[in-house]
């Protein structure tokens, strides 16, 4: 790799991503998520395979079982400015394509 996705808050529509040295945890409208972290820059690219866990309203129940997906995070970076793209891997579902912001909150959407 060229280097690495900074370490920080990168936030956008409908996307929160932080990335710390040992991790990196994305919160998306009623879903969420996890990287590895460092994230590899290669030319500006990144290309990782994480977990997604779609979420849904009200609380958690006593023995629920959390569904966890494998899931291919897809990006670029330009400056401060990542495009992330996100789809799952054990199904031909695309989660979308979310543009975010270094040092900037998400405008995430919780399900109630």
């Amino acid at each position: 790799p060229d280097t690495f996705v900074p370490t920080g808050t990168w936030g956008g529509d409908h996307a929160l991503l932080d990335v710390d040295v040992a991790s990196a945890a994305i919160e998306f409208d009623c879903a969420h998520g996890t990287l590895p972290a460092p994230i590899a820059l290669t030319h500006g690219d990144f290309d990782v395979a994480g977990e997604f866990v779609q979420e849904h309203g009200g609380p958690i129940r006593e023995g629920e079982q959390v569904v966890r997906r494998p899931a291919r995070y897809r990006g670029t970076i330009e400056k401060q400015t990542m495009t992330l793209r996100v789809a799952l891997t054990d199904t031909p579902q695309e989660i979308g394509t979310f543009t975010l912001t270094f040092g900037v909150s998400g405008r995430v959407f919780k399900c109630v």
